[in-house]
């Protein structure tokens, strides 16, 4: 695979429609109302990340293209968010620009913002670094550690997108294009710009098996969002190894979208969450898992029997009652909050009613509930 294959594909959809490059999506049609034809026509997407959008979000598109994703979310955010598009590819780039104003104007909001970035290093600008090698040609070595200096000085004192910074990053079909040697510090790249408690929304093709290596090679089944394609499994591990918590399959196309070589390649949409790093401290707080699962476990090691009072830290609890999970548990606060100590309980350590008798529960009924 060579990153050429894939700027030379995308320049060329770019120009005009590239049927083979996009799944069938059903996307919010109340959205695209203002969106400009072209730019509906030339999005090459298998997923519509833009759902997991709320009102006030910093939303990071990764791979933005011609700005479709970008500029739905803009819709959705209000006054209060923000959306901005990273993409490497000059011409989609300048396709997504040109109508980033007409856009801002017809919403009645802010203008979305585009950068030229390679998403696997969200901290180093591109439109920065032709900047400087305008002024600063590389005609030898020395240039060349001097822009690599320039560079790492860069991505500490103004990175493009700084730490911790965004509430939500969505991509559209584009992780599969990243190198597999750079799929790893892209991940990483993810949870570092995302505030604790932020949200991902992947919108992507996985394969039921690993892709051999010959057809990996080929490029125009990688730029094709073929061979490229995160195995079903590594594909969560490798959210779940970068640290994110929560980590799912919240769709799941139930037709492949194509088959090569005996390989299922199927639209999926994996979402995570970057759990808040604060210290545990116990005050008394317990959670009850509702089931329908004899027991769970979560990726930090903790277990939860169906209807037992589990003793969490404060930190869990906020989690489990108002994360992502907060239809699986119910949360027990104490009626007088004991003094809070560093304490993490061993896995399924329980806690007694009598410590949580007066507490408030609070519970978030799952969908078509009776009540």
């Amino acid at each position: 695979m060579t990153i050429a294959s894939v700027l030379d594909r995308y320049s060329a959809g770019a120009q005009a429609r590239e049927d083979s490059l996009c799944c069938p999506v059903d996307y919010d049609a109340s959205l695209l109302r203002l969106l400009p034809a072209e730019i509906i026509e030339r999005d090459y997407g298998c997923g519509d990340p833009s759902r997991y959008v709320r009102s006030g979000d910093v939303v990071l598109d990764l791979g933005s293209g011609g700005g479709k994703i970008c500029f739905m979310a803009a819709q959705l955010v209000g006054p209060q968010g923000r959306v901005v598009g990273v993409d490497m590819n000059e011409d989609m780039l300048a396709l997504a620009r040109k109508h980033a104003q007409p856009m801002a104007q017809a919403m009645g909001g802010q203008e979305v913002c585009f950068h030229k970035g390679h998403i696997e290093d969200l901290a180093l600008s591109l439109d920065a670094a032709e900047a400087y090698l305008q002024q600063h040609p590389l005609r030898s070595s020395a240039d060349l550690l001097r822009y690599e200096a320039w560079a790492r000085e860069q991505r500490r004192t103004q990175p493009m997108i700084p730490d911790s910074s965004v509430d939500l990053v969505v991509s559209n079909c584009v992780l599969n294009l990243v190198d597999k040697a750079q799929r790893g510090q892209m991940i990483a790249e993810i949870f570092r710009v995302l505030r604790p408690g932020g949200r991902v929304a992947i919108s992507d093709i996985v394969c039921d098996e690993e892709v051999p290596d010959a057809l990996q090679q080929d490029p125009e089944l990688w730029s094709g969002c073929i061979s490229g394609a995160f195995q079903e499994e590594e594909f969560l591990k490798a959210f779940v190894d970068a640290g994110f918590a929560a980590v799912a399959y919240d769709k799941w196309e139930a037709s492949p979208w194509k088959v090569v070589s005996g390989i299922e390649f199927r639209s999926v949409t994996l979402t995570a969450v970057k759990p808040n790093g604060s210290e545990c401290m116990d005050r008394g707080h317990a959670v009850i898992y509702r089931g329908p699962f004899s027991c769970v476990h979560d990726d930090e090691g903790h277990v939860y029997p169906r209807g037992v009072r589990i003793a969490v830290c404060e930190r869990s609890f906020d989690y489990l009652t108002s994360g992502p999970l907060a239809d699986s548990f119910i949360g027990i606060a104490p009626a007088e909050p004991k003094p809070a100590q560093a304490w993490c309980a061993p896995a399924g350590t329980r806690r007694p009613a009598a410590e949580s008798k007066g507490g408030e529960h609070a519970s978030r009924m799952p969908q078509g509930s009776c009540c």
